[in-house]
């Protein structure tokens, strides 16, 4: 029976869905941040964001934790808790569309991971690829006020982080299903409780209203991209992801005073011409699995 995805439409339409969602939920995180502490901001996404499961949870019972592979769900989850207080800490502290086109580079680590790690063989022109888009990082933040400072080193580090877990969903999503959901939502809360904890301001009026709209549109937005990815070719609605960019750019500007530098854009512009160039190529890739060395990269 053929799984092929079959409607692009629909897909684009649930990554619009979850752009916006991501980019707004951003937007609170960055303001809500200015005034609490981002492990307690972290640990409100995941805390509210277990409503939104919590249907399947109940549907479901404690069948939906069963896993054979504990260790590899382990490592998702530092990968997911470091996603969150990394790139907390970047959206807060960043010019948003700073933050949130370093949050891109996503692809680029997943190569670095596949190599490193999973022995897998990159040829030159994914490897070329992924050469051009740290370039865009340098090109970025070198001339730039941001420079390499702390915050844009914690966005490159969250980026890594959320790499890592995507990687170990890919790997064994087939065979794990839901679990992935369940124990990210359980696991992050334990382990980011600590840094709450150490933390710790009480939140008080509006920011309990930023907190749970948080917590529960980061969570739809998940949703959203999974949902597209399922009924959609990833090369046709994975492009429209980079909308994030505009919206931040635009939401920056007029919320926050934001002005991006001519080299934003330009770095910007290259790290997202290396990442489209790497989904199209994989995506090539796996439609012709027996093409020759001489195309093979």
């Amino acid at each position: 029976m053929s799984h092929a995805p079959t409607d692009n439409l629909r897909g684009a339409l649930w990554m619009l869905a979850s752009s916006l969602c991501f980019a707004t939920s951003g937007l609170a995180v960055k303001t809500v941040g200015a005034d609490l502490p981002v492990a307690v901001v972290g640990f409100f996404r995941v805390v509210f964001g277990v409503f939104f499961v919590l249907p399947m949870l109940i549907q479901q019972g404690p069948s939906i934790f069963y896993t054979k592979q504990p260790g590899w769900h382990f490592v998702r989850l530092l990968g997911s808790t470091g996603s969150i207080l990394f790139g907390f800490y970047a959206v807060t502290h960043l010019p948003y569309a700073t933050a949130v086109s370093l949050s891109f580079t996503r692809p680029l680590f997943i190569i670095l991971i596949a190599v490193v790690f999973l022995g897998e063989v990159v040829r030159w022109r994914r490897g070329l690829a992924t050469v051009m888009g740290f370039a865009g990082v340098i090109i970025m933040l070198g001339p730039a006020d941001v420079g390499f400072s702390l915050p844009a080193l914690s966005a490159l580090a969250a980026a890594a982080s959320v790499s890592v877990a995507l990687a170990v969903i890919r790997k064994h999503a087939a065979t794990e299903g839901m679990a992935f959901m369940s124990w990210f939502f359980v696991g992050s809360i334990v382990l980011l409780a600590p840094f709450a904890i150490y933390f710790w301001e009480t939140p008080h009026g509006l920011q309990w209203a930023y907190l749970v709209y948080i917590g529960v549109v980061a969570s739809t937005g998940q949703y959203c991209l999974i949902r597209s990815l399922m009924i959609a070719e990833a090369t046709v609605v994975s492009p429209i992801d980079y909308s994030q960019i505009i919206i931040a750019a635009i939401a920056g500007f007029y919320l926050f005073g934001e002005k991006p530098t001519i080299w934003t854009g330009i770095g910007t512009g290259v790290i997202v011409l290396a990442t489209l160039y790497i989904l199209f190529r994989e995506a090539r890739l796996k439609t012709h699995p027996d093409a020759t060395p001489a195309i093979k990269e």
